[in-house]
């Protein structure tokens, strides 16, 4: 991580929010590391090899990372120390006081049909133990986003539709849907997000990453995303842009991520002016950020050279995030004077 830019440490100091970052994908070397010592044999557990194994080369090679460390989580307790392991790097390394996390619960429970896997039970009370831990010794809040894994199709949402409704857990407070939009169409997943909105659950699907403007448009539509996970190719849509902002849906916008899946050539290139300048409202996220090779403040400064930001700047980005959260009005209170007080300072 750089600490040369003119915002780092300012940046590094200022309470955040996050709104879209994986459960899995924010397993850095150091916590895989400990999951490869509890089940020997398929990654290395010597840190310095998972270190060079986890320089991001290519999408390929992240799914790669990813799988290999999905195959990792095999236990409750495996469940329990990545979710805990995650919030203390947040928390510590990032400054980070809320985050809704994006939990697949899907790829570790479904394997418990093949006599892998656990079951959804034993799923909920790892994540719901980590959770309130991590308030207690860290004073992060965690709130959850069950996604469908859309590469697995019809199955999958019905799975993880009842595991919302049927084992909600207590910090769950949105339904989502990620994996590849490319031969994923959303409208499938309609009447899975009517019944999660149903019960109280927030949409913030996965659109436009890949794919052009009409997949932001089947979401709001269709799924009617309150907010959209990326979002990126809605720059292309004057009208959608209109539309975002006009009805004041945020995007979830993670620059690294979207330069190292190709969804943007290069980070000049990066749509994030043109949201901003259309009235989008926009918050800044790190989606999987030890495999990107990111984290969250580093994702704050490209932010700021993007939008030519001075400390006022990127303060406001922090409470756009607070004010697009759902947390807790009192939550949210708090957040939002930790940041008053901080930029004031």
């Amino acid at each position: 991580m750089t600490t040369s830019h003119p915002l780092s440490s300012f940046i590094a100091g200022l309470p955040k929010a996050e709104l879209h970052v994986h459960h899995v994908g924010s397993a850095s070397a150091r916590i895989v590391s400990g999951l490869a010592a509890r089940h020997p044999g398929t990654v290395p557990s010597d840190l310095e090899e998972l270190k060079r194994f986890y320089e991001f080369r290519d999408f390929a090679h992240f799914v790669e990372v990813y799988l290999a460390v999905v195959d990792l989580i095999r236990t409750p307790e495996d469940i329990r120390y990545l979710t805990y392991e995650v919030a203390r790097e947040m928390a510590t390394a990032q400054n980070l006081r809320y985050a809704e996390l994006t939990c697949t619960p899907y790829t570790s429970v479904r394997p418990h049909e093949e006599g892998k896997g656990m079951p959804i039970e034993a799923y909920t009370e790892a994540v719901e133990d980590a959770r309130v831990a991590a308030e207690r010794d860290f004073g992060l809040v965690l709130r959850w986003v069950y996604d469908i894994p859309g590469e697995f199709g019809l199955p999958a949402a019905e799975a993880t539709l009842d595991y919302a409704l049927n084992h909600r857990p207590e910090g769950l407070i949105g339904f989502g849907l990620g994996g590849p939009e490319i031969g994923v169409p959303r409208p499938q997943f309609q009447p899975h997000f009517d019944a999660a909105r149903a019960a109280g659950l927030r949409s913030v699907p996965h659109a436009g990453e890949t794919t052009g403007p009409q997949t932001v448009w089947d979401a709001l539509t269709l799924l009617g995303a309150e907010r959209i996970g990326h979002g990126t190719s809605s720059a292309q849509d004057p009208a959608l842009l209109a539309h975002l902002a006009e009805r004041g849906i945020p995007l979830e916008v993670c620059p690294s991520s979207n330069i190292a899946t190709r969804a943007v050539s290069t980070l000049e290139e990066h749509p994030l002016r043109a949201f901003r300048d259309a009235g989008v409202t926009v918050t800044i996220n790190s989606d999987d950020p030890p495999m990107f090779g990111t984290d969250l403040n580093r994702e704050y400064e490209i932010a700021a050279d993007l939008l030519e930001l001075d400390e006022g700047g990127v303060a406001d980005l922090a409470r756009a995030a607070v004010h697009a959260s759902y947390a807790e009005d009192d939550v949210r209170k708090r957040l939002l004077a930790e940041i008053d007080s901080y930029a004031g300072a």
